[in-house]
């Protein structure tokens, strides 16, 4: 069977120093005689060796003592430590099959089973990722470009993630662990690093490219990874070229070792101990290897993991592709809080409904809505309803459904708001009573509406204009502090007085809560209230880093922590990008969500790719992670 890495996500930093780039701190320093003739090596952690050669897969100890092989044709192998043991993979060379080996490095045994049926191309590289969860994941490329990446789960079946579009010709690849790059080599081309976390954008990046563009005669060979870096051996064999990564997104080349390097050179390794590291590299001469000084480490220019917390359900795809989830809001069900809902916006072609273990229950294709916000028993026109308002940006309106007593939707009118560019929405219930609607426009512009019915009909009054210096759109009403939190995409999140004593002048006092910095990356998104017993918090999209923040949502707005949210593995359910809107609710949502659930809009669908979701998280989660108290 194979063996689960068990990691703590508090240490998980510390384990992927350790681990960072499949290096084995503790390698020995020289090949083995006995593996000569090996066509790939792999050092395994504490010593001892895994050879690949034409017709077997052999564990070698420390000494180079053969302690167990099988028979078989591989090519492409990578490995990581687990529990107990190593988990190697390889490409069967006749089937195309990728095979897990397990290595037992206590008995020193091997044991192989099938794991990817063949992917229908010719498969030129393969690699593993281990990811900040712990959790790893395979890469398999073909020659063409075509690239696939799968979650490994253990004894249970990979998950499709998502395919992939690489440079074609790749023949060689590795992940490095602590920085999140997967580095592919296009021989005639040159060293890329490619953003290994399936989730967010794909993003591409030149490491070393070949003559003229960059220093590499002959473009690529083979390639090693380093802490906080990686060794090129150019395509003419004449040198050996050290690439530092600088920050998270920049390499540069520190060093030119010079090579004599004959054809066909193909594999390379590299370990480091004590500030050294050996490069071991194999062409039609056998295994030749160099020691150079190599100081820096895994961590270097990286900040320390958030803690993460995973999706206990999710909904269903929103029915159009691309852009298209937007906004949550939550409604609780009146006697049954387990049947709540959660309305989802489509930027694509109008709203839609789920109970909360995401099963689609009601669509409404009325067009381009955004934002959505809702309030419950609240008065409007003599009498008490619950009452939904999003914005609809085909018309520039505020269009207003009633919610019955079984959480299903109907419209109950729309309101003009002559902002061509609506964006954002988000509702307040005053004390005297009736609703209000805090609307924006993507030039700064913020309307106050007060809803009425009148003959049937929902109307809306302005009560006040005023607008902040560029793009917003989240915001969230404080009813109980009659205080607005607004989010302006750039800058930060603003707070401002909304009760009657305040005025309704177009210049109102505003206070910034937290500017976009170091804690709060742009694009400031979606903003909701948790309330504890002890206050209520803030809870914002920091989507410039995947991550969530959570404040205290009165002065001074003292921040209790960020965290992200990962895949949770055993339920197929991906992790979460690119968050536009978010609601959270404090009160129980049936057994399930004892002390409430917060809803996020997810950029990037995997497990398989497909259309945007919403997750639903279990508050207990981020209660836990951050130490905030009920």
């Amino acid at each position: 069977m194979l063996l689960r890495p068990r990691l703590n996500p508090q240490t998980i930093l510390s384990v992927l120093v350790a681990l960072a780039a499949g290096l084995a701190v503790a390698a020995p320093s020289a090949v083995p005689a006995s593996a000569a003739k090996a066509e790939e090596l792999a050092p395994l952690p504490g010593g001892g060796w895994l050879a690949l050669e034409k017709r077997s897969l052999r564990l070698l100890d420390a000494g180079g003592t053969e302690r167990d092989r099988l028979t078989l044709r591989a090519q492409q192998l990578d490995l990581r430590p687990v529990a107990g043991g190593v988990l190697a993979v390889l490409v069967e060379s006749d089937t195309q099959r990728t095979l897990a080996v397990t290595v037992d490095t206590t008995a020193m045994t091997l044991a192989q089973r099938p794991l990817l049926e063949p992917p229908g191309y010719p498969v030129e590289a393969q690699c593993l990722w281990r990811d900040a969860q712990g959790l790893t994941h395979l890469f398999v490329v073909g020659k063409e470009g075509l690239a696939e990446q799968w979650l490994l789960r253990g004894d249970a079946p990979p998950l499709s993630q998502r395919q992939l579009a690489l440079p074609p010709g790749v023949t060689r690849c590795q992940a490095d662990d602590a920085a999140g790059w997967l580095y592919v080599a296009e021989p005639e081309m040159g060293l890329w690093a490619v953003r290994a976390d399936a989730e967010g954008a794909p993003q591409r990046h030149a490491v070393a490219l070949a003559q003229p563009w960059g220093r590499l005669e002959g473009g690529v060979a083979t390639f090693a990874l380093l802490p906080a870096g990686v060794a090129v051996l150019d395509g003419k064999g004449r040198g050996v070229h050290l690439i530092e990564r600088r920050g998270a997104t920049s390499w540069v080349q520190t060093q030119r070792l010079p090579a004599n390097v004959r054809d066909d050179a193909e594999a390379m390794f590299a370990t480091v101990a004590a500030g050294q590291a050996r490069l071991t590299w194999r062409d039609d001469r056998g295994w030749t290897s160099r020691q150079v000084a190599w100081s820096r480490t895994a961590a270097a220019g990286l900040a320390a993991p958030l803690p993460v917390v995973v999706a206990s359900a999710q909904t269903a795809p929103v029915s159009r592709a691309g852009d298209a989830a937007d906004d949550p809001a939550i409604w609780v069900h009146p006697s049954d809080p387990a049947r709540s809902r959660i309305l989802g916006t489509n930027k694509r072609e109008g709203l839609h409904v789920y109970d909360l273990s995401g099963r689609e229950l009601q669509r409404l294709p009325i067009g381009r809505l955004n934002n959505v916000d809702l309030r419950q028993r609240v008065r409007i026109g003599g009498r008490e309803r619950d009452l939904a308002v999003a914005t609809h940006r085909d018309d520039f309106s505020l269009v207003v459904f009633e919610i019955d007593t079984d959480g299903q939707l109907t419209e109950r009118g729309r309101v003009p708001t002559g902002l061509q560019g609506i964006y954002g929405v988000c509702v307040h219930a005053p004390r005297a009573g009736g609703l209000e609607v805090f609307v924006n426009d993507q030039d700064g512009r913020f309307l106050r509406v007060a809803l009425d019915e009148q003959d049937g009909r929902i109307t809306g009054r302005v009560l006040q204009r005023f607008a902040v210096a560029t793009q917003p759109e989240g915001c969230v009403a404080d009813d109980v502090a009659e205080r607005l939190f607004l989010g302006e995409e750039d800058r930060g999140i603003w707070a401002m007085s909304i009760g009657p004593a305040s005025g309704y002048g177009d210049r109102p006092p505003m206070q910034m809560v937290l500017p976009v910095g170091p804690v709060l990356h742009a694009d400031v998104e979606g903003l909701a209230l948790y309330r504890t017993a002890s206050g209520t918090l803030l809870v914002a999209s920091s989507q410039g880093n995947n991550s969530y923040l959570v404040l205290d949502a009165a002065p001074p707005y003292r921040v209790h922590g960020a965290f992200r949210i990962g895949i949770a593995a055993a339920e197929g359910i991906d992790g979460v990008s690119e968050t536009d809107g978010l609601e959270v609710v404090s009160l129980p949502l049936g057994p399930a969500y004892p002390a409430g659930a917060l809803v996020v809009q997810d950029g990037f669908k995997r497990l398989p790719s497909g259309p945007q979701n919403y997750k639903i998280i279990d508050w207990r989660q981020v209660a836990r992670v951050l130490g905030i108290r009920p």
